[in-house]
């Protein structure tokens, strides 16, 4: 029989700022989504006075004074993240990413390898992540993703933050398990099914197959199966394309200077088009989010006329959808883009007459500028609006950081 197991970054994005910043440990540390943002990650401590999550900046500083509250660092926490992830492809050919701090690991036929039981082998990759990282994870290993899942969820009230769900235990925990727990049913639906009668996992695998799917469809029998320990979805070491990239941040302060929020939305620009690039796709349609003081959002998006993924190609239709959303009168406190509509770069037909040229530059010019930042750090070389009257192409000027 398969095994798999659900790795999860315990508080990523704390564990993340106390891994950078070792005197955070033991303290209610929040993470923010930027300077006027909203929480989005909690240490231990944080949760225990009472900082909820999703809450507004200003409000938590008012609430709760004693918690530490730092700005979202995304870059550093892709890096960590990478980190842990390649420690997991070194024990399995299988590791499928979910998310950035999440990941199922194939542990079929490990326990020969490693000559250690699941639950002795998740410890063993668990301690390898925090004395390689400093990140600690928690661990839910079960014969389907679903049951992974819950394992997971159950494990961390636990004390060594694993937990294993085979055939004898895993009735025991669909019992102990409310329907909204169950990965894929949420709130919502929950709702729905306590309306049935349905109140926990297990009442839900009790019901009839032709009852099931006659409300809930294929995806109710899936979630059926994997319950019931089928591995209905395998892991996958494919990298599926995003439905969307995005990058937006909040001002230090309030502006409504058309050359500063330029400056910022290239600096957006870059980190989206280099996440492009790291994934060998290209986007075909952008959208321009703006943020005005008075928390009114304004979004405007454009279908490209064919597929990118450089900063200086994506900035110029960019540009002139700022221009047209942009207020003189306003002030705003946020500039982002979106990128959608991928396809990838070797599936791309080539392009008539001289663009072919102009892509093939672009493409290794990108490829330049990931490859110094990579060498030499982030934001080695800018990407910054300078004037309309300066002859450079689309307004752009790249300067190149002295290094010691």
């Amino acid at each position: 029989m398969n095994y798999i197991a659900l790795i999860d970054c315990d508080s990523f994005f704390v564990s993340c700022e106390r891994k950078l910043n070792p005197e955070l440990k033991g303290l209610p540390v929040s993470v923010v989504s930027g300077e006027r943002g909203c929480i989005i990650s909690r240490s231990k401590e944080a949760k225990a006075i009472g900082v909820p999550m999703g809450i507004p900046l200003f409000q938590a500083v008012e609430k709760y004074p004693e918690c530490i509250y730092i700005p979202a660092n995304h870059y550093a926490y892709t890096k960590i993240s990478n980190s842990v992830m390649n420690i997991l492809k070194e024990f399995s050919p299988k590791v499928e990413v979910y998310s950035i701090d999440e990941a199922f690991v194939d542990f079929t036929g490990l326990t020969k390898l490693y000559k250690k039981n699941y639950y002795d082998l998740a410890f063993y990759i668990q301690q390898k992540i925090l004395n390689e990282t400093d990140i600690p994870v928690t661990i839910g290993i079960s014969t389907s993703k679903t049951l992974a899942k819950l394992a997971s969820d159950k494990a961390k009230n636990t004390k060594n933050r694993i937990s294993c769900a085979g055939k004898m235990t895993s009735q025991k925990l669909l019992k102990r398990t409310e329907i909204d727990e169950v990965w894929g049913i949420g709130h919502r639906l929950g709702l729905k099914l306590r309306g049935y009668g349905i109140k926990t996992a297990y009442d839900f695998i009790k019901r009839d197959n032709s009852w099931i799917q006659k409300r809930f469809g294929k995806n109710g029998l899936v979630t059926k199966s994997e319950l019931l320990g089928t591995m209905i979805s395998p892991i996958s070491n494919e990298i599926e394309l995003p439905k969307s990239i995005s990058d937006t941040k909040s001002f230090l302060e309030f502006s409504s200077d058309m050359n500063f929020l330029k400056n910022e939305l290239s600096i957006h620009i870059h980190n989206c088009c280099k996440r492009l690039r790291k994934i060998d796709c290209k986007c075909s349609e952008i959208g321009i989010l703006l943020k005005t003081k008075d928390f009114k959002t304004y979004y405007e998006k454009k279908e490209l006329d064919y597929p990118m993924n450089f900063e200086f190609d994506i900035s110029k239709p960019a540009f002139e959808i700022l221009e047209k959303m942009y207020n003189p009168q306003t002030l705003y406190r946020s500039i982002g883009i979106v990128l959608e509509k991928f396809n990838s770069a070797a599936e791309e037909q080539l392009q008539l007459f001289n663009r072919n040229g102009n892509n093939i530059q672009s493409e290794r010019l990108g490829k330049s500028l990931d490859k110094l930042e990579q060498k030499f750090g982030r934001n080695i070389v800018r990407t910054g609006f300078v004037n309309k009257n300066i002859p450079f192409k689309q307004g752009f000027l790249t300067s190149v950081q002295e290094t010691e």
